[in-house]
């Protein structure tokens, strides 16, 4: 069963490597701890999430804690602060932050059990909530970013939100995708809003609403279809002179090393395509595998639209590549600058804080 869910944002951002310097990590948790303490006192728990899952205002807070704007760095060195900074308060503010960079993120679940005793709900749905936007934005959202960091944010009450970053080794860029675990209620028809990227491309996009009938198929393909006659399918469909499809190809799509999964699947009965999704071990080959068969052999193809839209770090004023949205950068500037303003922290730091909020 599935937590509420909404995807909210993704952001492009060039590919950098390296460390924060401890001196400017050391400030940057000082100053969140104060942004956090003001976000939940003054607005609620639920508003910080929100605010953590629109990219505008995650940008505008990565740069008034003082770190590089555009840098894919951004979405991990601020990720971090928070989660230092709120270390010893969570029981106080009711707020939590799990997960990290690389191995950290695989501690997630574990993290979020942990917190188990401060909770005044079960953690089981939010530890499937983390795993299964996980499994969104990396097998069933196939856009050649691959996962490396995930953070998950959640109250007391049951409330989430995931910010999450993927790279691409082949054009450097780095992927940010944001969710908010609110009113909606499906984990793979997903409602975009405020997507934002450094450039679009062919996807694979087994959530997109165009793909739902897509999805039925392919959920009735793993349950119905035995496993060896789908192997066989595949190996037919090899052998075929087939149109192009430059999203979803045979060439790196072995039937036989998939017979295992399959029989998973076939084992298990899903009964939809987030079931199917949920599974242990299935990943972006057998959904791409899955997906082909869906096209070809049921002719029900799945979306190619690329979800992100352009980058807002790159609106320019003359209206390209496109208008800078003014109103919701005023609203994220003065949402900021307000939090700033109240918190307790040094006059030299709180005023470095709004020379970057105005420079941004």
């Amino acid at each position: 069963m599935s937590s509420p869910a909404q995807r909210t944002g993704i952001a492009n951002l060039p590919l950098h490597y390296g460390k924060a310097p401890p001196w400017l990590f050391e400030r940057m948790r000082r100053l969140a701890r104060e942004i956090v303490i003001v976000v939940v006192g003054e607005f609620g728990r639920e508003e910080m999430l929100r605010r953590l899952a629109d990219p505008f205002w995650f940008q505008a807070l990565g740069c008034v804690l003082g770190y590089d704007w555009h840098s894919s760095g951004v979405t991990t060195t601020v990720c971090g602060a928070l989660k230092e900074a709120t270390r010893g308060l969570q029981n106080e503010l009711g707020f939590f932050v799990a997960g990290g960079k690389g191995r950290t993120s695989r501690k997630t679940p574990s993290e979020i059990e942990a917190f188990g005793h401060l909770l005044k709900v079960n953690p089981s749905p939010l530890v499937y909530a983390s795993r299964m936007s996980a499994k969104v934005d990396n097998s069933a959202l196939q856009d050649g970013y691959q996962l490396y960091h995930h953070s998950f944010f959640f109250t007391r009450d049951g409330s989430w939100t995931v910010v999450q970053q993927g790279m691409n080794q082949s054009n450097r860029y780095a992927r940010r995708y944001h969710w908010l675990g609110e009113k909606v209620t499906d984990f793979v028809c997903e409602p975009e809003a405020a997507i934002c990227s450094q450039a679009r491309g062919e996807t694979l996009n087994l959530v997109a609403s165009e793909s739902t009938q897509a999805r039925s198929t392919i959920a009735h393909i793993a349950a119905e279809e035995k496993p060896d006659r789908i192997v066989r399918e595949l190996n037919r469909l090899k052998t075929l002179s087939l149109p192009r499809r430059p999203h979803i190809t045979l060439e790196d799509i072995r039937p036989d090393r998939l017979s295992r999964m399959l029989a998973t699947a076939y084992e298990h009965q899903p009964q939809d395509f987030e079931s199917l999704l949920g599974l242990e071990g299935v990943g972006a080959k057998t959904l791409r595998a899955l997906s082909l068969i869906s096209d070809l052999v049921y002719d029900t193809p799945v979306s190619i639209r690329d979800p992100a839209t352009y980058s807002f770090a790159h609106g320019g004023k003359d209206g390209h590549p496109y208008p800078v949205d003014r109103e919701t950068y005023d609203s994220s500037i003065q949402f900021l600058a307000q939090a700033v303003s109240k918190a307790k922290i040094g006059y030299h730091e709180k005023l470095e804080a709004f020379r970057r909020l105005k420079a941004w």
